[in-house]
């Protein structure tokens, strides 16, 4: 090998030749360490995220950095075909549409007890026979509560609890509101929101801003939310267990299919899409875009839902991104966390498959 280096560099222009060929993975590698943000330490990356979920949940192998407690569900999506007037998605026409989604709590806590507070999520995977997969990650709070990924990931850090006395330390969380006015707005809207009894008649939103474009290219700013059939109720006034939230879905879905109709608000011109801390206000028309049935829940153990990210950037052609920030940043942490726990082992979940089917025991 030295001989034929040595050779190499007596050619005319040698020196020049191993230059380049050197300077090819160097270039690569330099690219790879500036992408994972080691040469810029108060880069914000998907690392960060990772460090922020550790600080603030503990680790926990084999779990979802965030929304850790979940369980699966299936069932089919009916799209409406009115709203190809204003999408040309494939899933909004007369077909029916299968559909893999998950229920979750925030937080990276597995085994963390249901209260009424905890935000619950939505997750679906819409999967049209003809292509145009959907995925999507909606929540039952009015907006996000944070502009953008940088002050999300501060909010987290300022609000982590005291390990003295489990709750966030109010002269470090009264700072950080006083320099992040807007996120103090949208946290009073979310805590504020009506509370249901359950998984089963909450509603859940898109939070974030996309675009809708129809066969003649024509774009419209959206938001939607999944609205539930079943009438909602106030959440119970006596503890029910550290599991009621999850519990009580099973027992609904096992008596029968649930539904959610997909309300879709088109944005008129002013609104906030860059912001989803903001909220529409005032008059918007909207769309009943279809109707969500789930029929059937399963275990994360081995469910059919664990080894999706639900990715909000996985759009049908006729929905976009908008200049909404917080999807792309949610989809780099979703494949960062997806990458992590597939190596991991995963110790059982909270929702096991005898809690789901205890008949299977």
């Amino acid at each position: 090998m030295m001989e034929l280096i040595r050779k190499r560099l007596a050619e005319p222009g040698g020196w020049l030749r191993l230059a380049v060929v050197a300077t090819v993975p160097a270039a690569l590698g330099a690219a790879f360490v500036f992408a994972a943000g080691w040469l810029s330490p108060g880069r914000l990356t998907p690392a960060t995220f990772m460090h922020t979920f550790l600080v603030t949940s503990g680790a926990q192998p084999g779990f979802r950095r965030n929304h850790a407690k979940g369980v699966c569900v299936t069932g089919w999506f009916d799209g409406n075909v009115e709203t190809a007037s204003f999408s040309r998605a494939a899933l909004f026409t007369s077909m029916r549409s299968p559909v893999v989604g998950r229920f979750a709590l925030a937080g990276g806590m597995p085994y963390q007890d249901d209260t009424p507070g905890t935000v619950r999520s939505l997750a679906l995977r819409i999967m049209p026979a003809h292509g145009g997969e959907w995925r999507m990650g909606i929540n039952d709070i009015p907006v996000f509560p944070a502009p953008d990924a940088a002050t999300f990931n501060a909010l987290l850090l300022a609000s982590w609890p005291d390990s003295r006395t489990g709750k966030p330390d109010p002269t470090r969380m009264a700072a950080f509101l006083v320099q992040h006015p807007e996120t103090k707005r949208a946290l009073a809207l979310i805590s504020s929101r009506r509370l249901t009894s359950g998984f089963a008649d909450d509603t859940y939103n898109s939070l974030d801003s996309f675009t809708f474009v129809n066969a003649q290219g024509i774009a419209t700013p959206v938001r939607w939310a999944m609205v539930p059939e079943q009438k909602d109720h106030p959440p119970a006034p006596q503890e029910k267990g550290p599991d009621y939230l999850f519990n009580d879905l099973i027992t609904a879905i096992g008596q029968g299919a649930l539904h959610w109709h997909l309300i879709v608000t088109l944005g008129n011109p002013g609104d906030p899409t860059a912001d989803p801390a903001l909220p529409w206000s005032g008059p918007h028309r909207q769309l009943d875009a279809g109707t969500l049935t789930l029929t059937a829940a399963q275990s994360e153990d081995g469910g059919p839902c664990t080894g999706i990210t639900y990715d909000p950037l996985v759009l049908p052609d006729g929905i976009a991104p908008s200049d909404d920030p917080i999807p792309a940043a949610r989809s780099a942490v979703y494949s960062r966390s997806f990458t992590l726990r597939s190596g991991e082992i995963k110790p059982a979940s909270a929702i096991t498959p005898a809690d789901v089917n205890p008949g299977a025991q």
